[in-house]
């Protein structure tokens, strides 16, 4: 392909903004100029592309019209922020914070959606978690009748930005040199513990990246009738997410054609059952979603279990957004 695209990548010095541009240059993309936005405070510094550093300027500033691309990699607030002028701009947006609204994509699971958007395309990459359940599920959808998928998700702290990540090194070396502990990004010691809920709970006691995880997963397989049951756990992993999953299904279960499924899926490495994978020995840096421990239930033959990780940050976050805009380029060439 000889055409190139000009792209902005906002939240640019974030794990996940760096991770893109990483991605993009990993994959070759037809970058034309690549701008990277931030906010004032990070704006200024400078994030490699290409052996060449590129600088990272306020995005409050910025003039979309120059960019036929836009990645948001900034959160939620930054994406309701700066969204619509990117829009206005005739910008192609994938959001990776997008709130409710806005069709989220999986390549490996819906991107037959991408024929029937309107112009200028509005995407969201869905979160960590319903990325991996959706690579996962969507080649076991013709095998298997899915009736309910339960789900506890171990996450990494990588999901809550460079902040976390250093609140539980510094936590990890205090303890280690048996130092007095002060939690501060956290409310109590995250390092060598694991915390039941990831936020605040509503109401009802579910927490929000709960509910967002069922939205995405029954958009991301078409199944709006799905039962999904989901605990979000935080655990003291830098990066790499990791779950136990419970398929309850129509049907016995035949594990050779479950197996024949994940192994003809290209995103989906399927570990033996005399071993099993973990994120950091496996998952993390790598494009794919790891899966083990395949076993029907101990009493049960319509039930399915499984132990899946994923890199939450590249596979889970910047390879799915990337992945997403090498489909959409086609249309744009």
């Amino acid at each position: 392909m000889t055409q190139t695209f000009d792209i902005a990548i906002v939240g640019a010095t974030g794990t996940l903004g760096e991770t893109l541009v990483q991605v993009l240059e990993e994959r070759d993309f037809p970058v034309g100029a690549l701008h990277l936005l931030a906010s004032s405070e990070s704006a200024g510094a400078s994030v490699a592309f290409r052996g060449k550093n590129v600088r990272v300027r306020e995005v409050d500033d910025f003039n979309f019209a120059q960019v036929r691309l836009v990645f948001f990699a900034a959160g939620p607030a930054v994406s309701r922020s700066f969204s619509e002028r990117a829009r206005a701009a005739g910008c192609t947006i994938i959001d990776l914070a997008a709130d409710a609204g806005v069709p989220n994509l999986v390549p490996e699971a819906n991107s037959q959606r991408l024929a029937d958007l309107p112009t200028p395309v509005h995407i969201a990459s869905p979160g960590s978690t319903a990325v991996a359940l959706a690579v996962l599920l969507a080649p076991l959808r013709e095998h298997l009748q899915l009736q309910q998928v339960t789900v506890t998700a171990c996450l990494a702290i990588s999901a809550l930005g460079r902040e976390a990540v250093s609140e539980l090194a510094r936590q990890t070396a205090e303890l280690l040199n048996v130092r007095p502990l002060e939690p501060r990004f956290f409310d109590r010691q995250v390092a060598f513990n694991v915390l039941p809920q990831v936020g605040k709970p509503d109401t009802q006691g579910h927490l929000n990246i709960e509910r967002r995880v069922v939205s995405e997963l029954r958009e991301l397989l078409d199944m709006p009738l799905l039962k999904v049951s989901v605990s979000c756990i935080q655990v003291p992993v830098f990066f790499g997410d990791s779950f136990t999953v419970s398929l309850r299904t129509g049907g016995p279960v035949d594990l050779a054609k479950v197996t024949a499924a994940l192994d003809c899926a290209a995103s989906i490495e399927r570990v033996e059952n005399d071993d099993f994978p973990t994120p950091v020995g496996d998952a993390v840096g790598q494009d794919v979603v790891y899966v083990g421990r395949l076993r029907t239930g101990v009493d049960d033959p319509d039930e399915l279990n499984l132990w899946a990780t994923v890199d939450n940050v590249r596979k889970g976050g910047a390879l799915n957004a990337v992945q997403l805009a090498e489909l959409l380029i086609k249309d744009l060439v």
